[in-house]
């Protein structure tokens, strides 16, 4: 059995099983892109829907319509946003990171019904938004790789490690995202939310995709880069899981429940069954 090395701990596994935003693909340039469209759409629709019912005000100060909301609604999603309003980072444990697509929608949806609109318009404009946010990242694809990755995802192919994606996005979405990057065949099993009753951080995915790679998951190795991950992970009672974070301070605050928590790519090492 292929032994998988960290912090000079040596672990036999069977299979490892990753996140798919902030693991596999660089979270803000996917996710930031998408939310950035997404904010503005609904922004500019809700502010539209207020204004002819004389409400809008409260959305207003000057900028152009809309602007506002991409601004101060941070807290939605758990973005940070620059000046410019362009996402430059996130929460790893807020809702765009771990949440679903349905939870994400009804968070904005209750955003429009918060600001005047009743749920079922507000449920419209969220959908309406939806719909152009992701014709407009299918025309930019703005998919990058995390640094390191491709080279650990070819040695575990070249030891024949089986892989596996569970992520918090709906599979399809996922195996389209795997496709941009160029890695779906390295993955014997890709499992989203919408293919369990629970999602993470229950071990719903994790058992499934094991299931599909005919793994026990006793012997898994997880990484990812939320505390959902994790806790995901210690309750399938998987082998080890690790949590990856670049920014290492403050990383165990966000990550208590990894066994390990590494900052790149380059501090795990394979060994394989014959060595």
């Amino acid at each position: 059995m292929p032994e998988l090395i960290v912090n000079n701990g040596s672990y036999a596994i069977n299979g490892i099983l990753m996140d798919k935003d902030g693991t596999l693909l660089d979270f803000v340039s996917m996710w930031g892109s998408w939310s950035e469209h997404m904010l503005r759409h609904f922004g500019r629709q809700l502010v539209a829907e207020l204004r002819q019912s004389g409400r809008a005000r409260q959305l207003e100060s000057g900028l152009e319509p809309g602007q506002e909301l991409l601004f101060t609604e941070s807290h939605l999603w758990g973005t940070v946003h620059g000046p410019d309003g362009a996402v430059i980072d996130y929460d790893r444990n807020g809702p765009l990171a771990m949440g679903t697509m349905g939870e994400l929608f009804t968070l904005l949806t209750w955003r429009g019904y918060h600001s005047g609109l009743s749920w079922a318009k507000a449920k419209e404009l969220a959908e309406l938004s939806g719909r152009l946010a992701a014709a407009e990242l299918e025309r930019a694809r703005p998919v990058r790789p995390i640094a390191g990755v491709l080279a650990f995802l070819e040695a575990c192919h070249a030891q024949h490690i089986p892989l596996g994606v569970v992520t918090a996005d709906d599979t399809l979405a996922a195996e389209k995202h795997l496709e941009w990057l160029g890695i779906r065949h390295l993955f014997g099993a890709v499992v989203g939310t919408d293919q369990v009753g629970r999602g993470k951080p229950f071990p719903d995915m994790l058992e499934l995709a094991c299931g599909k790679l005919s793994i026990d998951v006793q012997g898994a190795a997880v990484i990812g880069d939320t505390n959902g991950d994790m806790i995901m992970g210690q309750a399938a009672g998987a082998r080890l899981c690790i949590g990856l974070h670049s920014k290492q301070a403050g990383a165990a605050e966000l990550l208590p429940d990894a066994d390990y928590i590494i900052g790149a790519y380059d501090e795990l090492r394979l060994k394989g069954a014959a060595e």
